[in-house]
């Protein structure tokens, strides 16, 4: 690891090793270090992984998984931490209280580990600091993937530019290409990982309806 960010190694597995490997050829396409989308910290602050499980995960070493009261702690206080309000402080327990919904006694012992918190508390934080659903609870390899798979999402827009991502797409691996990949891969699930992919193409160029621009 340097400099705030680690490549990927060769060891790393499952769904999570497929995104990495999409996401670091988009990079080469677009002229992109490894640096410039595999940083380490932005992954953090993305994921709510702490940085060093990021960096364990990107490099294929196995991290651990804390449980699910420990993992909602240190995400909850990385929300804390790096969700900010305009003026550049941190939220108030009551100002957490008053915009999930609930008292400050109850954002307080959750807070500070003395409650373990449910679905419903889960959900209200996460609308509260405008992160994505899973955020607090995601086991650390799939909520690092998923922060990835977002990364992929804006790389295929730059990559894309004026023109229709799926055409370029077709343009550089044509159909054939494409299926022929996919045959190659040993399971199902790598399989599915690649109709997610496309699907994710495909809904960045769903036309606007007329509807929609008014």
């Amino acid at each position: 690891m340097t400099d705030g960010f680690s490549v990927p190694g060769p060891t790393t597995t499952g769904p999570l090793a497929a995104t990495v490997a999409r996401v670091a050829d988009l990079a080469g396409r677009l002229g992109l270090s490894h640096g410039d989308v595999f940083h380490v910290d932005e992954l953090s602050e993305a994921s709510g992984v702490p940085a060093d499980v990021v960096a364990a995960l990107l490099d294929g070493q196995p991290a651990g998984e804390p449980d699910l009261q420990t993992r909602f702690l240190q995400r909850f206080d990385l929300l804390r931490r790096t969700r900010l309000k305009p003026n550049g402080r941190r939220y108030t327990q009551q100002e957490i209280a008053d915009g999930a919904g609930m008292s400050r006694q109850q954002a307080g012992a959750l807070i500070n580990g003395d409650r373990r918190p449910t679905m419903e508390h889960c959900d209200a934080i996460q609308r509260f600091f405008k992160v994505h659903a899973g955020f607090l609870t995601a086991d650390d390899a799939d909520a690092l993937n998923g922060a990835l798979q977002r990364t992929e999402q804006r790389l295929l827009q730059d990559y894309a530019g004026d023109g229709d991502p799926l055409e370029r797409l077709l343009q550089d691996h044509g159909v054939r290409g494409i299926a022929w990949r996919a045959a190659q891969l040993p399971t199902d699930k790598h399989r599915d990982k690649v109709t997610e992919w496309l699907d994710m193409l495909l809904e960045s160029v769903k036309p606007t309806s007329p509807d929609d621009s008014r």
